[in-house]
């Protein structure tokens, strides 16, 4: 369980959370106050913080968030719970002193970054944020910032926490609980890293992750409805408010100057007094020629080439990842490291020549020239930028494009409609399958993306339930479709990336993933 030797005490914080308007009351076993200086042991160091009641030992601090049961509490007086933080009064279930809030996570999140000594001081504080492309920019952005300081950048991620520079563990959520969040920052600062850069999700703002939080560099890449469902945000108008609070909080900000709504993101800007430095992709031949402080072009002789221009300056870069999107977002990340502070002409910059994300842009390629990719894709913008840059790599080609996709249940209900219209036209073939149903009928879910497919005989329609059995179809009927007609295949399998669990009827249930069985299928794993 998470300790320090941080002197948070129950004076300590109560005076915190009054001095930000969110303390209600204080009740203990004998009266209900609001002067924690009254109390006995007042001003004993609280040993240990947690949200899981089984974690809680002798002079324990309890954050009681989200879907919690009162009889969690059970028994809790015996394992010597000193303190819990609530909005509601639980002293029917504990003796223990009640610190009564307005706003439990803002609590968590401001008590947190005390308990663990505000470790964000000691680091140059990196958030990221958009519809599409964080993790990648987020991995571009570790990469320069780690090599400009020598192995002396830490990462939160999605898919990966690095806190040391050079270990990698899974991550859980986009955005750590901020309990989570501030005990990996202590540890990075304890490991002597400067910099920490995170994903920040449109969850972090709307349940209050990041409260209190200010990033020395924020960015806002781009935004398109996304995350829309009764259990997310009701509207694309809550999530994109959600999403813009990360300029509120950032003393200076990088913007994408193509992004939708892009002028109230700067008015956001002016009204925080937050300085913003924009970058934008030039393709004259799609009509991209937005005005930006920092521009990216492609290099037409290579198809992983670009140029990133600043001012009279201009440097040349070749990724190992295909996407003209992702010239977009190591642009993105160069200007971000620039604003931490490094030159634009310095040689760490190229770090995002070799980056590689896992479950993004993931090439396979079989015998017979078979091309598959695995991609994270899952929503209207995504899909559709994906399947441009196969045209934009093969289009000379005459690619056949089979797309094998499902999509989440319960939530983002608009990515049925907007992962088929992000292909159609493009894409031959359509196989949707299993990704994350949770309590929805995957089979209903499929249907109702095949739906959005429009009955006239150019696309090719199946639903096969099975995600493995999906996956090896798709790549089986290509290989035919190369035998018998000769023609250049590709197939697309989105929406889980490096994920390794579906969720079904609530429970994580084991998935292989999605590069695991393009492999076994391509015979790209035996010796």
């Amino acid at each position: 369980m998470p300790t320090t030797t941080s002197p948070l005490s129950l004076a300590s914080a109560a005076k915190l959370l009054e001095d930000h308007h969110l303390l209600r009351e204080i009740i203990t076993p004998d009266r209900w106050t609001i002067d924690a200086e009254s109390l006995p042991d007042a001003h004993r160091p609280i040993p240990a913080i947690t949200y899981d009641t089984r974690q809680v030992r002798e002079g324990s601090l309890l954050f009681v968030k989200g879907r919690f049961k009162p009889e969690f509490l059970d028994g809790i007086d015996e394992r010597g719970l000193a303190v819990y933080v609530a909005e509601t009064d639980h002293s029917d279930r504990t003796r223990a002193t009640g610190l009564i809030v307005e706003n439990v996570h803002q609590a968590m999140s401001l008590l947190s970054a005390e308990f663990y000594g505000r470790p964000q001081d000691e680091l140059t504080l990196i958030g990221v944020t958009g519809t599409k492309g964080k993790t990648t920019t987020n991995y571009f952005t570790h990469a320069i910032l780690n090599e400009y300081s020598d192995g002396h950048a830490a990462m939160m991620s999605s898919i990966a926490v690095c806190l040391d520079g050079r270990t990698w563990r899974p991550s859980q959520l986009t955005t750590p609980e901020p309990l989570d969040a501030f005990r990996m920052m202590r540890e990075a600062a304890d490991n002597g890293m400067r910099y920490m850069v995170m994903e920040v999700s449109s969850q972090a703002y709307k349940i209050q992750r990041v409260y209190g939080l200010t990033f020395d560099v924020g960015a806002f890449l781009n935004i398109s409805p996304d995350h829309i469902s009764p259990i997310e945000h009701p509207t694309f108008e809550d999530y994109f408010h959600c999403k813009r609070q990360i300029i509120a909080n950032s003393r200076t900000m990088v913007i994408g100057a193509d992004s939708a709504h892009f002028d109230l993101l700067a008015e956001d800007a002016a009204a925080h007094d937050v300085p913003v430095t924009t970058f934008a992709l030039h393709d004259p031949s799609a009509g991209r020629h937005t005005p930006a402080d920092v521009v990216v072009a492609a290099d037409p002789g290579r198809k992983t080439g670009f140029v990133v221009a600043h001012g009279d300056d201009a440097d040349l870069f070749e990724l190992d990842m295909l996407g003209e999107f992702n010239f977009l977002n190591a642009a993105a990340a160069i200007t971000i490291a620039a604003k931490a502070g490094v030159p634009f002409d310095d040689e760490a910059m190229h770090a995002v020549d070799t980056v590689q994300v896992p479950g993004r842009m993931e090439r396979f390629i079989g015998a017979d020239g078979l091309h598959v990719y695995v991609d994270f894709a899952h929503n209207y913008l995504s899909t559709k930028a994906l399947v441009d840059e196969m045209i934009r790599v093969y289009g000379e080609r005459n690619p056949r494009i089979t797309l094998v996709s499902g999509t989440t249940g319960g939530k983002a209900i608009d990515r049925r409609e907007g992962i088929v219209k992000g292909a159609l036209g493009r894409a031959e073939s359509f196989v949707f399958t299993l990704d994350d149903p949770n309590f929805e009928d995957p089979r209903k879910i499929c249907e109702e993306m095949a739906s959005y497919v429009p009955d006239d005989g150019a696309q090719r329609v199946q639903i096969i339930v099975d995600r493995e059995q999906a996956i090896v179809t798709a790549i089986r009927q290509a290989r035919e479709s190369v035998e018998r007609d000769g023609r250049f295949n590709i197939v697309l399998v989105i929406g889980k990336g490096h994920e390794t669990r579906n969720i079904i009827n609530g429970k994580a249930v084991a998935w292989p993933g999605d590069a695991t069985v393009v492999r076994r299928e391509l015979g790209l794993d035996r010796a």
